[in-house]
């Protein structure tokens, strides 16, 4: 069988907006255009990706602060991962595995060409499926592991919603730490 690469699947053509887009216009773009994420790019240079999360994540945040007046590339990650198109769409899936990240950008010598995600590849790709499945239950029990630890190292009831972690802005299960909802990931920190 011949080897599927990135540029075979990704989206030749991802929605992009300017750095400096308050956050009102780009919420109002991603519901226009039915999509999670933005790319932050200008002139196919990439300086960004926001999703619909880390809008909602600058809302709690900053509830007192009107999201026209905060740009997009200042709640963007500070680590953006990228993939070339002349990866395979195995290697693509394994690093948005271990990056826990469901989109990458794909850029070729500096300049953006795309965005893979990982919808692309389970769409292109089913059998990749089981994996991702399996992927998401060995997290969840992790996560729920250390709950229970932390809750017999504190000795006291430890609550937990699903949301948007108010240290990082990913979407998940959440923990209360110092007043804070956190996820997993920066409840280890």
């Amino acid at each position: 069988m011949h080897t599927i690469l990135v540029s075979d699947v990704m989206t030749h053509e991802p929605i992009t907006t300017k750095p400096d887009t308050n956050l009102l216009e780009c919420a109002k773009k991603l519901v226009k255009k039915r999509t999670g994420s933005l790319i932050l790019a200008e002139k196919k240079k990439l300086f960004g990706i926001i999703s619909m999360h880390d809008i909602l994540w600058a809302l709690i945040k900053t509830s007192s602060k009107d999201l026209s007046k905060i740009r997009a590339i200042d709640i963007s990650p500070r680590k953006i991962a990228t993939i070339k198109p002349s990866a395979t769409i195995k290697e693509a899936f394994e690093k948005m595995k271990k990056l826990k990240f469901e989109r990458l950008p794909v850029i070729h010598e500096k300049e953006l060409v795309g965005l893979i995600t990982i919808k692309d590849i389970l769409n292109f790709n089913p059998e990749f499926y089981p994996e991702f499945e399996e992927f998401a239950k060995i997290r969840e029990e992790t996560r729920k592991l250390k709950l229970v630890e932390k809750a017999k190292k504190g000795n006291k009831e430890i609550k937990s919603y699903e949301g948007v972690c108010e240290e990082c802005g990913n979407y998940g299960m959440l923990t209360e730490s110092n007043g804070s909802m956190v996820c997993e990931n920066c409840l280890e920190d």
